[in-house]
Parts: C-alpha cells; structure tokens; sequence
C-alpha cells in the first residue's frame, strides 16, 4: 500500500526541452542565407544572417561539363543550415533579363526543388565588375596579398548580391 505522505512522482513536461536540447529560437534570432552568383563555369558563394546583415565569400564551385554540382551545394547546404537562399539574376543595362537569365531562373528553381527553402532572386547587374574593382583595391592598398582569380570574383560577386537583398530588406 502506497505512503499517503510520500510526494507524488513528478510527471515529465513533454513539451519541455530535454537536457542537451538546442535552446528554442527567436524570431529576433539570426537566420543564416546563402547567396549564389550563378555562371556557366563556376558558381560563387557566400554567406551572411540577417543579425549582423554582412557577407563573408566562401568561395566559387566549378560547373562540371555533366551538370551542376549539386554533391558541392549540398555539402555548403548541410553546413551551413540557410533559412534563406539569394541568386543573383542577370539584367542587362537596359533592364531587360539577360540571356543567362533563363539560366539563373532554373538554378533558382532547382534548389528551391531540392531543399524545400525559400529563394530569393535578386538583380545582380555589374556586381562582378563591383567585385573585381574591390579586389583590386584590396591587392593594391596591401590588403589582400594573392593575386585576384575568377572564382575569388564569383564569390566577392555573390557578397555583393547578398549585401543588395539585405538592402532591399530594409
């Protein structure tokens, strides 16, 4: 028979978070995105949160002949857990899309296909030009202290997109 002066046995709150659980996550938390400057040879990356709204290069994934790398994307993919994903979209200087622009579209489509986030287009008009000048400087005032190749412009490219769709957030 049962102590009717013992306590009752605590009953587990299951909706509690158990020891070791990752903490619950605000809305004010920072979301992690991944932005891309799409291209026929390589594709540049680069990643930045919507706390500190800034953009870090993590580099340009070649394009293989057989197709796009999507082994490469998704190691970037598990790595870095997006909430967001960013391409850049090719306009022309009139405004009108560009003819890698159909391009662009269907790489924008695919990863929205294939890791069921949202995917963000945005206007990528002169951002390799905008990356290349940056480098440069960098090299010249000392700064930077290798020589600057195309995939370092593929994903200063992808920064500068980044750092666009941040500005259009505001």
């Amino acid at each position: 028979m049962p102590d009717p002066a013992a306590p009752e046995p605590a009953v587990p709150n299951l909706d509690a978070p158990g020891p070791g659980a990752p903490a619950p996550v605000s809305s004010a938390a920072a979301q992690v995105i991944l932005a891309f400057d799409f291209g026929r040879r390589r594709i540049g990356v680069a990643c930045g949160d919507t706390v500190s709204r800034s953009a870090a290069p993590l580099g340009a994934v070649p394009v293989r002949p057989a197709g796009l790398p999507w082994d490469a994307l998704g190691s970037l993919m598990r790595e870095w857990r997006p909430a967001v994903l960013v391409v850049g979209l090719p306009y022309n200087v009139d405004g009108t899309e560009s003819g890698q622009a159909g391009a662009a579209r269907g790489f924008a489509d695919e990863l929205a296909r294939r890791y069921a986030l949202p995917v963000r287009l945005v206007d990528e008009r002169y951002s390799s030009l905008e990356a290349g000048t940056r480098l440069k400087d960098a090299r010249e005032s000392g700064a930077r202290k290798r020589r600057v190749s195309k995939p370092d412009v593929d994903a200063a490219a992808a920064c500068i997109i980044l750092e666009r769709w941040f500005n259009e957030k505001t």
